[in-house]
């Protein structure tokens, strides 16, 4: 195509410019173009046939190494990989294949203490002593403190293990959600991006996986309490909502803390739930109304059918009507006026008025006969007082009385 458009370019500075006294005739340009295109046209079709054969050579060759099926196996020499182990674990096993959730304080008197804080929802991490629950938010700052009455072994740990609550959920792994494992926001750490526990501000804890279990714990060398206070702050961050599709999706967990030697040794356990939410206090408030209301109707429930027993008892001692009994037998009452009864009325209207009723009856019982006739002689004459002598006219004209003529009469 290049010799083609430079061959153009000579007709057309021969043609139209000339060069000198010579002219081609157009006899002489069509015999150059008809040259040229034929040379292209050859080119071309040597070119396509090398390219087509080049291919075709490609694709029948042998391949020159075979794939060798024993590549990915492992060799008896090499070791297979174990799950990493720290130096604090080479006594138990660091979790059994169910976990204990029931507190055990020890001969150490292990405790939790968790700070008081309100159920506003500007809080980020709330503590219910009632549900002995945390309701945090995600990826957020959740101080434990650690109160022992005696000072632990040298080397003792802390460890923080999260399992299921539920009995159906308890085998399983709780790890966090596909997503937030494959975002790079709260994953800029050295810690695990499986864990769902980890703690915050502390370069020596140590995240471990059970061999056996899989189930994964940190731990964090256990730190006496500093001079004038009692307790040890460990802090805690949850990476993932309870509601997290993959992961926790909506199960509730239990977090399990623990007191160890170096030898892995239990000292001292303590259990609570925790729910990561967008809003701590809200679900706090809600969850404790709840529970409340819980309460309230298991203690009805319990009450009523002692109340219908009771019931059932006097029915019982009271004397059955005879047949051939007095009318005067009939209508002499069988129980005394003390005797409280149970009426069930139909419709809010109908409860007020015969509870107006039955107020103005206790009334009347309580006030004598005698001021009972005073007021009710008082209240007579006041309405015949108002009936005969009513109240004049406001607009300044005169009443008109019986057998009184008007002026135009």
């Amino acid at each position: 195509m290049y010799y083609l458009a430079s061959y153009f370019n000579v007709v057309s500075s021969y043609n139209f410019v000339g060069a000198g006294n010579k002219c081609w005739s157009p006899l002489q340009s069509t015999i150059y173009l008809t040259f040229f295109l034929n040379i292209a046209l050859i080119l071309f079709i040597v070119l396509r046939k090398t390219y087509f054969s080049y291919m075709q050579f490609m694709m029948e060759a042998p391949l020159q190494v075979e794939f060798d099926p024993s590549l990915f196996e492992v060799s008896a020499t090499e070791p297979a990989p174990q799950p990493s182990i720290s130096t604090l674990d080479t006594g138990s096993p660091p979790t059994s294949t169910v976990p204990t959730t029931s507190d055990y304080p020890g001969a150490l008197g292990f405790q939790l203490r968790f700070l008081q804080s309100s159920t506003a929802k500007s809080v980020t991490c709330t503590y219910s002593p009632d549900l002995n629950k945390l309701f945090c938010q995600l990826a957020k700052t959740c101080p434990v403190q650690i109160v022992v009455d005696h000072p632990p072994p040298p080397g003792a740990v802390v460890r923080a293990l999260a399992i299921y609550k539920k009995l159906s959920d308890v085998a399983d792994v709780v790890r966090r959600c596909p997503h937030h494992q494959s975002t790079s926001e709260n994953n800029e750490g050295p810690a695990p991006r499986g864990h769902l526990v980890r703690v915050e501000g502390n370069q020596r804890s140590e995240y471990m996986e059970d061999g056996n279990t899989l189930r994964h714990s940190v731990l964090v060398p256990y730190e006496p309490p500093q001079v004038g206070s009692e307790c040890t702050t460990v802090l805690y961050n949850f990476m993932c909502n309870s509601s997290c599709m993959g992961g926790m999706n909506r199960r509730p967990i239990l977090t399990i803390i623990t007191l160890e030697t170096q030898e892995g040794q239990l000292l001292g356990r303590r259990s609570f739930e925790v729910r990561v939410c967008a809003c701590p206090g809200r679900d706090r408030k809600t969850e404790e109304i709840n529970l409340k209301k819980q309460q309230e109707t298991t203690l009805e429930t319990k009450t009523k059918p002692a109340q219908g027993i009771k019931r059932a008892m006097k029915e019982a001692s009271l004397p059955a009507p005879q047949p051939g009994a007095s009318k005067k037998t009939k209508s002499s009452p069988a129980v005394s006026d003390d005797e409280i009864y149970t009426l069930q009325i139909r419709g809010k209207e109908k409860y007020e008025m015969l509870k107006k009723f039955n107020d103005s009856l206790e009334l009347s019982e309580l006030v004598p006969v005698a001021d009972a006739d005073k007021y009710r002689q008082k209240r007579l004459t006041k309405r015949v007082a108002k009936r005969d002598f009513g109240v004049g006219p406001k607009k300044g004209k005169k009443l008109l009385v019986k057998e009184e003529k008007s002026d135009s009469d």
